[in-house]
């Protein structure tokens, strides 16, 4: 077990998740429209052109488009077509049991709910800083590799006993192996690193990590997750 000093330097709510879309996947959404030469649009237009073709088109007819384009590594016509309709009306980047998948649903209906002026639910996430500071500077190689884990550990400690994120993985906060680290933290960024102090910026779904607003200064401990190889 090591010990930090946790302190939360801010808190936002976004609607959007940053750098989320690119020129490259909007080009990329317009052809899959029938839009013929994408590369022709002004760079500054085309995220406007992307959503003006998507409205053309039904809402869940656009959200099996754009499901398609996100997923189509991953999951199969018929899967796709289901959760086109279910995004109507379904929050899926909190209530799909595919936790690693929930970054994606989250991008979808971003999109589709400023294309569509609101008729897909409205998507929130949270973005934060967050200050470590270690009794040693060796502590802090705990967050060089896999720093999901041992993140989350520290973070919880700041939220109330009965958040979601305590009650579903208490297990995994508790012990020395929580795999699904990495789909709750959607985007981690850090900041600054000094001899005993990290700042790393976190970006996830405001269903997991909320609560984390109303934490301030405290003490808490962390370990970091024994990765288990699988056997061959």
């Amino acid at each position: 077990m090591k010990n930090f000093t946790v302190e939360r330097l801010s808190f936002d709510t976004l609607t959007e998740l940053p750098n989320s879309w690119q020129n490259q996947d909007f080009k990329s959404l317009l052809l899959e429209t029938g839009y013929e030469n994408p590369d022709e649009i002004e760079p500054s237009e085309l995220k406007a052109m992307c959503l003006m073709a998507l409205t053309d088109l039904e809402p869940a007819e656009a959200a099996q488009l754009v499901l398609g384009y996100l997923f189509a590594d991953q999951l199969n016509a018929g899967q796709i077509e289901n959760l086109a309709h279910q995004m109507l009306t379904e929050k899926l980047w909190e209530e799909n049991p595919k936790l690693e998948q929930h970054e994606g649903f989250y991008k979808a209906t971003q999109l589709l709910y400023e294309a569509y002026n609101g008729k897909f639910p409205r998507a929130e996430a949270v973005q934060f800083q967050v200050q470590l500071t270690a009794t040693t500077p060796e502590d802090l190689a705990l967050f060089d590799t896999h720093p999901q884990a041992p993140l989350l550990r520290l973070l919880a400690q700041g939220m109330p006993d009965n958040t979601l994120l305590k009650r579903l993985f208490h297990e995994q906060l508790d012990g020395t192996s929580f795999p699904e680290a990495p789909a709750i933290i959607w985007q981690l960024h850090p900041i600054k690193r000094e001899e005993k102090i990290a700042v790393f910026e976190v970006i996830s779904s405001a269903y997991w990590l909320d609560d984390f607003k109303y934490a301030d200064s405290y003490e808490g401990t962390t370990q970091e997750d024994i990765l288990v190889e699988n056997e061959s």
